[in-house]
């Protein structure tokens, strides 16, 4: 579903890129459900965008296009973030276009750690309200996420725990360990580990397989395979997508 301000996004970003010199290297994490430790610098927006991905769960097929998360460094050690994804269902389904997985959070450090260039774990909390879909589900929710970012050697893992009231006001938790690569490698191989249980409605195991590829310090492409099982149905889902942080305006020095 390419809405205005999907093309909107593409032009701004295609003309902006030769002010992003001084932005940080865009560290949001794609293609995971999980995320880091970390958030954007103040006044620097990173767009995690995945512009065409497909999901099969059972005979289902589902086209998605795009997903995109916008995250906003708006005070030291703090970020908001905008999320949403359009799907399409694809044929023998007539369930057409809808918006899912809305919502709008804030994400904080706790203890700055490995990912702040300090020692021991990196701890940082997000919270905030899931919004109204688009042809899915109505009313609004709730949900909080922990943290814990930590290095093994050239290894980085990202521990996540969460809990959510949905939109339909069933109870939810949510366990994921990502494992990534060396950082000093151009192209470093990732992985994760997911569990997502909605009460009495549905219960999701995954294993994510893929790579992420720092083509600039700005830029980031990423690709996975994701498998599992949703309620007992074969789960297969393809991502690939790209991260671009940006400086929208410079922190006052004092």
């Amino acid at each position: 579903m390419r809405s205005p301000g999907f093309a909107t996004w593409t032009a701004a970003i295609t003309v902006s890129g030769s002010v992003a010199g001084w932005s940080e290297p865009a560290q949001a994490l794609r293609p995971f459900d999980g995320t880091d430790a970390a958030v954007a610098g103040v006044g620097e927006l990173e767009l995690e965008l995945e512009p065409l991905g497909l999901l099969r769960q059972g005979p289902e097929r589902t086209l998605i296009a795009p997903e995109m998360v916008l995250n906003l460094g708006v005070a030291e050690g703090w970020e908001a973030v905008l999320q949403g994804q359009g799907e399409t269902a694809l044929p023998p389904s007539s369930a057409g276009v809808s918006l899912v997985e809305s919502g709008a959070f804030l994400k904080g450090i706790i203890r700055d750690g490995v990912l702040q260039d300090k020692s021991g774990p990196s701890i940082a909390t997000e919270f905030g309200i899931l919004l109204p879909g688009v042809n899915d589900e109505s009313g609004f929710g709730a949900s909080w996420l922990g943290i814990i970012s930590y290095r093994f050697g050239p290894v980085t893992v990202h521990f996540n725990g969460g809990a959510a009231l949905t939109r339909q006001r069933h109870g939810e938790v949510f366990l994921s360990t990502i494992i990534e690569g060396p950082y000093d490698w151009a192209i470093r191989p990732v992985a994760e580990i997911a569990d997502d249980r909605e009460t009495g409605i549905r219960e999701t195991s995954s294993v994510l397989i893929g790579a992420i590829w720092q083509f600039r310090d700005h830029v980031a492409f990423d690709f996975g395979v994701r498998e599992g099982r949703t309620n007992n149905r074969g789960l297969t889902e393809f991502r690939a997508g790209v991260t671009y942080a940006l400086p929208l305006w410079r922190p006052r020095r004092d």
